[in-house]
Order: structure tokens, then C-alpha cells, then sequence
């Protein structure tokens, strides 16, 4: 199996980690957080380092997956990705055995689609984005790069969600409409948007 470094250790990673065990496509080699955190565990995977060792880890041959979560600011996600992109790193994408991806839609190097998320036909998923679970990305509907689309949201057809947004869990959009860049769509809200 193909080894990885995971880039975060939060809440958002224990997710992951559930996704990428069950997918068995990836051996997890540990995870690169804050300092304070090196030598401990999470679900059984050891901190063994920090961001200033993923250099380090690009030289071995290992492959990489951002597992930091994202509602208040993409830019965490965002400076990871880039750095990953300018090492030349090698970058996973992970989809749950539980998720539904149409074969006649795409999605991004670094994004992550969890369990019992559906990704329906022409829909478009950029890089380093996360389809949370539950969540349902509709036909033709564009998500784009450094998003986060959360649990059990919909983001119906023909909708365009712009760059480094996130989109709250059980929010709805309707149709055929766009957010602005770094959107950031309430639980639960009905989002209108503006037409696409």
C-alpha cells in the first residue's frame, strides 16, 4: 500500500482516518501537527513530527493528505496545500467505499469525499476540498478549489461555489446560483446566492 503523511491532528483527522482505513488503499505512517504534540497518539497513529518536517518526508517518497478542517478560514488548508505543490510532493485523493462518485464527474488532487457522500453526475470537485458525510453535491454543480462542503449539506444543480468557501451542515442552495470567493454559508441556511 501506497504510505502517507497525514498534515493535521484535529477533529477533522479522526474523520479521515475512519475514511482512509476503509478505503485500504493507504498505509498511514503518522501525522505532522505542532511540536508539543510529537511522540502521541491519535486512533493509534503517532505525531512524528511538524510542518517543518514535511520536506523531510516529500525526500523519502511518502504521499501527503491535508487533514486540517476548515469553517472559519480556508487559509491553514490553503498554505499546506501550496507547500505540498512546491515540493513537488506527492498528494492522495481519498473517496469512502461508503460514497457515491458519478464516473462522469472530477475531482481535485487532495479532496476528500467521506462516507455516504454523493457526487452526482458533471459535478465538478476542485483540489483540497472536503465532501463531508452526507453531504450531496448535485449535477453539473462546481466546487471549487480549498471548499468545504459539510455534513449532510446539499448544493443543488448548476451551482457554483467559489474558491476556499465553506458551506454549513444541513445547509441548501437552490438552484443555478454562485457564492462569492471565501463564502461562508450558515447551518442550516437556505442559500440563494446569486444566479450563475
Amino acid at each position: 500500500m501506497q504510505k502517507i503523511i497525514l498534515l493535521g491532528g484535529g477533529g477533522h483527522c479522526k474523520s479521515c482516518i475512519d475514511v482512509i482505513e476503509q478505503e485500504a488503499k493507504y498505509e498511514i505512517m503518522g501525522i505532522l501537527d505542532q511540536e508539543s504534540l510529537v511522540g502521541e497518539e491519535l486512533l493509534g497513529y503517532f505525531f512524528i513530527g511538524t510542518d517543518a518536517d514535511i520536506e523531510t518526508y516529500v525526500n523519502k517518497g511518502y504521499s501527503f493528505l491535508v487533514t486540517v478542517g476548515q469553517i472559519k478560514s480556508p487559509e491553514i488548508r490553503k498554505k499546506l496545500f501550496r507547500k505540498l505543490l512546491a515540493l513537488q510532493a506527492k498528494i492522495v485523493t481519498i473517496i469512502s467505499p461508503r460514497a457515491y462518485l458519478s464516473k462522469h464527474a472530477s475531482i481535485g488532487e487532495g479532496s476528500i469525499v467521506m462516507h455516504d457522500a454523493l457526487v452526482n453526475a458533471d459535478a465538478r470537485i476542485g483540489e483540497n476540498c472536503i465532501i463531508n458525510s452526507k453531504a450531496l453535491i448535485e449535477h453539473d454543480a462546481t466546487i471549487e478549489a480549498h471548499s468545504h462542503i459539510s455534513t449532510a449539506a446539499v448544493v443543488n444543480g448548476g451551482v457554483i461555489i467559489k474558491e476556499g468557501s465553506f458551506f454549513g451542515s444541513n445547509a441548501v442552495s437552490q438552484e443555478y446560483v454562485q457564492s462569492t470567493s471565501e463564502a461562508f454559508i450558515k447551518a442550516g441556511s437556505v442559500f440563494k446566492g446569486e444566479l450563475a
